[in-house]
């Protein structure tokens, strides 16, 4: 007598199992590489918008989108990166929002640079990025902080 295989069996555990939360596991490791930089990046790009030591930023904004504003470009740079501040703290707190959060302000970049007709690989490289927070939202909802909370190291 054959038995057909039960298909609720052939489902596999979600990785939020015992166990899984450890830095053995490569997708938990990605949670974390990713996590780390986009609390980073986000953070010390928004505190460079107030002194400008890696780069003038106001050269990378729009001007449609400071006149449509009615601010003037390195005013509304502050905001920027008040804004950008703010994406990296909610990443360290609620990766899962974060990172969506982050992926949409990416988004919001990306039109910026189009709109300049320049940048565009500043714009490609921000679209790699984009993804890459999408991937952050995605694994932090496989790794909720109940089970980060139980993990063994």
């Amino acid at each position: 007598m054959t038995t057909t295989p039960d298909r609720t069996t052939d489902v596999q555990a979600a990785p939020t199992v015992a166990g899984a939360t450890t830095l053995a596991n490569p997708a938990y490791q990605a949670f974390w590489l990713l996590r780390i930089a986009f609390v980073v990046a986000p953070v010390l790009f928004g505190l460079d918008k107030f002194f400008h030591v890696l780069v003038d930023w106001d050269r990378y904004l729009a001007p449609e989108l400071a006149d449509l504003l009615g601010v003037d470009t390195h005013t509304l740079m502050y905001a920027v990166g008040v804004i950008e501040i703010v994406a990296g703290v909610v990443v360290a707190v609620l990766p899962r929002l974060g990172g969506y959060l982050v992926a949409a302000w990416l988004a919001g970049i990306i039109v910026n640079l189009l709109l300049m007709a320049d940048f565009y690989d500043v714009a490609l490289r921000d679209f790699g990025l984009l993804v890459a927070a999408l991937a952050l939202a995605r694994l932090a909802a496989a790794f909720p902080a109940r089970h980060r909370a139980e993990r063994s190291w």
